[in-house]
């Protein structure tokens, strides 16, 4: 069944350590095919967002299998341009695919993405990129068609009209193999788009900037295969953060991307949250959380993420006092606030501003998560509130999290996972 079962209550203790990140894993995923050779990611996420791409370069040619957490991806013999909407309907990031695999083919289509419903993510900064970079676009039946003829890419000068990840990554994969210099202004600077330029280095391009706002790429017309282990994830880690603070626990991450969390670190201590760094570890004490945060937005890198917003939210809700939230990246991000509601939370949601008034508790019950943050705040807020909270439409949060449910078990949790499998705890 798709569901999580969770009696909360107990505070979390332990070590954790954080998987590979999603969002670094998936566009080097679709760089492997600039290449000819085999591409090794090491500590990559066995998640589902990474199952989806690897069927995706399954049905361009790739071979890929899995040694533990390493995924080998052999794109030798990429055959195909067209990855159907299938597939992409189920995730958003299969939009970056265009770009890497015109690149490879002088041609690609791709079905209209698709993914989590928190709100509209218009892929025309994409599209504008590869026809800057010489691709002719044509749309029939929803599916888009990217072509450069026989000329490949060639190089140009981009400015975006507001920071994107997805079109700078775009950009990127598409620069590396283009004909000549390609400059790109404005760019985001997320740690995933430094970390996408530095596994293309070591392919044998040539990028300059990435993680900053201006990035410099001298196009390549050949790349080799590389191993490259995949960072920490972000998110993951903040989550479990968060997981502690919702149950007034202390956690422990063992490989944390500490300078990615300085952001959501200072919001975690206005909550009453206290930490420590020793020898490669962050030691988490949330025994004192429980300060509202009279206001935080969103932001793009290095402000405070967005994919912690409903985490953050959940801890909130049993914070005593006001606290205020502005969400600017996403229009339709609350969707937790109104499953939360019905455990007891306080909230009041107008527009991209959520207010939160903290309660003692929550109250276990049946709730259901529609996409993948807010279904990692619906676990927190069952870990911290009194009684069962079974959670639907788990399938979501496995697009994220390898495993979370072993992971807080093994802090304390009393959580059962869709495998039925019990673990820690009498539950």
């Amino acid at each position: 069944m798709d569901q999580i079962r969770i009696i909360g209550g107990s505070p979390l203790s332990g070590t954790v350590t954080i998987q590979g990140s999603k969002n670094a894993a998936l566009p080097m995923m679709a760089a492997s095919l600039l290449q000819e050779g085999v591409c090794v990611l090491k500590g990559c996420p066995r998640i589902a967002d990474v199952f989806c791409m690897e069927e995706i370069l399954k049905t361009l040619g790739a071979v890929t299998y899995w040694e533990d957490n390493n995924l080998y991806l052999d794109c030798s013999h990429i055959r195909n341009f067209a990855v159907t909407t299938e597939y992409t309907k189920r995730m958003r990031s299969s939009i970056m695919l265009l770009g890497a695999v015109t690149g490879r083919m002088e041609k690609g289509c791709i079905g209209y993405p698709g993914g989590c419903v928190i709100g509209k993510r218009p892929i025309d900064m994409h599209l504008e990129v590869l026809k800057r970079l010489g691709a002719e676009i044509l749309e029939e039946g929803g599916v888009l068609c990217a072509d450069t003829g026989k000329k490949g890419f060639r190089g140009a000068e981009i400015v975006f009209e507001k920071s994107s990840v997805g079109a700078t990554e775009q950009g990127i994969l598409a620069g590396v193999c283009a004909l000549g210099d390609t400059w790109l202004y404005h760019c985001a600077k997320e740690p995933e788009i430094y970390w996408l330029g530095e596994f293309l280095n070591q392919m044998g391009a040539s990028v300059s900037g990435a993680g900053t706002d201006v990035i410099h790429i001298q196009g390549r017309k050949k790349l080799k295969g590389i191993s490259f282990r995949i960072p920490p994830d972000r998110i993951v880690a903040g989550t479990y953060i968060c997981a502690g603070a919702a149950t007034r626990g202390k956690v422990i991450l063992k490989n944390p991307p500490l300078q990615e969390l300085e952001a959501f670190l200072k919001v975690y201590q206005k909550m009453g949250g206290q930490y420590k760094v020793n020898s490669g570890k962050l030691t988490t004490d949330s025994s004192r959380v429980g300060l509202p945060v009279p206001y935080l937005e969103t932001d793009v890198f290095p402000g405070f993420p967005t994919d912690l917003q409903s985490q953050v939210l959940a801890v909130l809700t049993t914070a005593e006092g006001m606290s205020h939230i502005r969400e600017t990246i996403f229009e339709d991000r609350f969707k937790a606030a109104r499953e939360l509601r019905k455990m007891g939370a306080d909230i009041e949601v107008q527009g991209q501003d959520a207010w939160v008034r903290g309660r003692p508790y929550l109250t276990g019950t049946q709730v259901r998560a529609e996409e993948l943050r807010g279904g990692a705040a619906l676990v927190l807020a069952g870990l911290g509130a009194v009684g069962e909270t079974i959670i639907s439409g788990c399938s979501y949060i496995t697009r994220g999290y390898e495993h979370i449910c072993e992971d807080l078990a093994g802090l304390g949790g009393k959580i059962e996972g869709n495998t039925r499998k019990i673990y820690e705890g009498n539950i």
